[in-house]
């Protein structure tokens, strides 16, 4: 919501978030997106600026542009398996490749011919996407809904071998932010979150992963 003065009385205005918008940290050229990892695959990873030989380029990988969505999906990077938080900025044209490619990860009616036509089109696709509440410092659901980007196949390949410009722990900020909210620093908490903002992409690029 935002104030706006009207006769010199100021006025509450809401200002609505479109429900379906990629929100990230982004430049001219790249995207950082986040993923959780235990410590022997997110260290080396971190270290050497790609994954190391024993992540499965077989098997689909999840990533989030959203840092507080990664936050609810790791628990502040202390769920086990995920205590190593990474921060691994892509290619905005490898990240548009994915979207461009991908197939919503469930059955839209109105978005999608037909149940049989989604089934086909989801087996065929490299990446898929689901829109899952954002989440806010506290991690409770928002109105309105995160990217996640799943990739398999040749899409995790190309993730893995080809996009990746940097990889960074951001394990202690993970749990620096987490430290403030646990001490009802609110304020402090938000000064150090990613500035992530609406991702730009034409009108229509995501028609086909929402209605």
């Amino acid at each position: 919501m935002r104030w706006h003065p009207r006769g010199g009385v100021p006025i509450l205005v809401r200002v609505t978030e479109p429900e379906h918008r990629i929100r990230a940290l982004h430049t001219d050229s790249t995207i950082t997106v986040y993923q959780a990892y235990p410590p022997d695959i997110g260290l080396p990873a971190a270290r050497e600026g790609r994954f190391p030989a024993t992540w499965r380029r077989n098997r689909m990988t999840w990533i989030k542009p959203s840092f507080l969505w990664m936050m609810y999906r790791c628990g502040w990077g202390t769920k086990s398996g995920q205590e190593t938080v990474l921060a691994v900025e892509i290619t905005r044209e490898g990240f548009e490749w994915a979207l461009e490619h991908a197939c919503l990860s469930h059955y839209e009616r109105g978005l999608h011919a037909d149940r049989a036509t989604w089934k086909r089109r989801l087996r065929q696709a490299p990446a898929r996407v689901q829109w899952d509440p954002e989440r806010d410092l506290r991690l409770r659901p928002l109105p309105h809904r995160s990217l996640q980007l799943g990739l398999a196949g040749e899409a995790a390949r190309l993730y893995a071998d080809e996009w990746i410009v940097s990889i960074a722990d951001i394990t202690p900020l993970a749990h620096t932010v987490h430290a403030q909210v646990r001490n009802g620093d609110l304020d402090g908490a938000r000064k150090l979150l990613p500035r992530e903002s609406p991702y730009p992409v034409n009108d229509g690029f995501l028609a086909h992963l929402h209605r």
